[in-house]
């Protein structure tokens, strides 16, 4: 077993699991708690409109830079000037399309104002990852990890300040909360490229257009796949303001708060999958069989449990999160629903990037796009955020369906019938003991020590398929 890999593994989920969720539920929420449904709902719809466009800014170079630079790391002197000047015009070229797009479906002065600063966010937040990608690519995981977690960390000690002594600084607004943000992110990038620059030398910037098209000729596939899902993830929010109101937009991101934060951890996940399936494949496609059954196994089983665990405890969590919460948790139950669906695409959509399927991806993502446009479009008028939910859930069910169709042909799985009546006796349990009894800290304990129990006893946690993923990074 790699003792550097586990390592550093380890201190990356620590980290993760101390900071991002402080900074989500005890700043996020807390914002959002303090400025009400409406100002947050609007915020919440500009922040997922910065988002959709957000590729961009990005078009795949990160991943281009982590694998270039690990495995020739000299070329991080020669390229490093020219791909960030490169991203100076791709910023250039977003920010107009943002502001444009702003301007088109009438956002106001003051929502102008607000997307203006969250189009500077979103370059800064790229640029951290640019830079984060050569920590990767030199190895330098436990840089990379605190790195990561940095602007979170600035968050919580700013944001935090004001919050809990307003009277002594400032009263917490929705522009506060976005200066705040910039504030982080500019700081963690400042000191993320003085660490940079002493292991790349003095950079000349310029711009080559033959190396920006290169780039892009390369980067062109993944690209267009993230801006696909990112749109039909994200649009909802901007959809449901527009519609529906800001004050729709606020319930709904009540839900969806949680929903992000487990996202997060999903894509830990799926990061560490990604070359454990291109390994597998280059040996044959017969080879993933187990290791796609073992991640399954780990992201399925518990999936399952915390959408239980959510789902019967909505009133009892929101209670925990946010003073105003009943009106949230319809969206926020069909949205947990959802996670089930997101983990299958973790797992397969990871795999079929690994085997380089990028088109029944795309294809798969572009229909989505269109389901959910049309049941958002036909729901929210009526159904506000719960529709937009629904929606949500509906969406991500249809892609992680055709991903595991897809999947279960190409590389001529079989069904393990065993495995099914594994799932199905795990899901009647918790069924069982959770119809009766919910919404109490008592209860929650109980319900998640039964539903590791059942984990354990049926095979979804075994000690030695963590040993195998560990051992399969070597």
């Amino acid at each position: 077993m790699p003792s550097s890999f586990l390592s550093n593994l380890l201190l990356m989920i620590f980290l993760n699991l101390l900071i991002k969720p402080l900074a989500i539920f005890g700043i996020d929420a807390s914002v959002q708690n303090e400025v009400g449904f409406i100002q947050y709902g609007t915020y919440f719809s500009l922040l997922n409109l910065s988002l959709i466009l957000n590729i961009l800014l990005d078009l795949g170079l990160n991943n281009y830079t982590t694998k270039q630079i690990a495995q020739n790391p000299e070329l991080a002197k020669r390229y490093f000037g020219k791909v960030f000047s490169f991203r100076l015009i791709l910023f250039i070229v977003y920010y107009l399309i943002l502001l444009l797009i702003g301007i088109l479906i009438g956002y106001s002065y003051h929502q102008m104002y607000l997307l203006f600063l969250l189009g500077i966010n979103q370059f800064l937040i790229i640029s951290i990852a640019y830079c984060r990608s050569h920590f990767g690519g030199f190895h330098f995981f436990k840089l990379d990890a605190i790195i990561s977690v940095m602007d979170r960390f600035l968050l919580i000690l700013l944001a935090g300040t004001i919050l809990l002594f307003p009277k002594a600084t400032f009263v917490m607004t929705i522009e506060l909360f976005v200066w705040i943000q910039l504030i982080c992110y500019a700081s963690t990038l400042v000191i993320a490229l003085l660490l940079l620059l002493k292991h790349i030398e003095k950079p000349y910037f310029e711009w080559n257009i033959k190396f920006s098209l290169s780039l892009l000729r390369k980067s062109y596939p993944y690209a267009l796949l993230i801006i696909l899902m990112v749109i039909y993830t994200r649009i909802d929010g901007v959809m449901l303001e527009r519609i529906n109101g800001p004050y729709q937009a606020g319930i709904y991101a009540q839900g969806f708060r949680l929903l992000d934060a487990l996202y997060m951890f999903g894509m830990i996940f799926a990061g560490l999958l990604y070359p454990m399936f291109s390994r597998n494949l280059k040996k044959s496609k017969e080879s993933v069989s187990d290791l796609l059954t073992t991640s399954a196994n780990l992201l399925m089983g518990g999936a399952i449990l915390i959408v239980f665990v959510t789902i019967y405890n909505s009133s009892y969590l929101l209670s925990l999160i946010y003073t105003d919460y009943l009106v949230a948790i319809p969206a926020f139950n069909w949205l947990m629903l959802s996670f089930l669906a997101i983990c299958m695409n973790f797992i397969f959509g990871t795999l079929l990037t690994a085997n380089g399927s990028l088109k029944i991806l795309n294809y798969s993502s572009f229909i989505g796009i269109i389901i959910n446009v049309a049941l958002n479009l036909y729901l929210i008028p009526t159904r506000g955020a719960e529709g937009a939910a629904f929606a949500t859930f509906i969406t991500q069910s249809f892609t992680a369906l055709i991903q595991f169709g897809y999947c279960m042909k190409l590389f001529s799985i079989k069904i393990n019938k065993q495995r099914i009546l594994y799932y199905l006796f795990l899901i009647g349990g918790l069924y069982v003991f959770s119809a009766s009894f919910f919404n109490s800290g008592y209860f929650l304990f109980k319900q998640l020590t039964l539903g590791i129990a059942l984990l354990l006893l049926l095979s979804f946690f075994r000690v030695n398929d963590l040993k195998q993923l560990v051992k399969s990074q070597d």
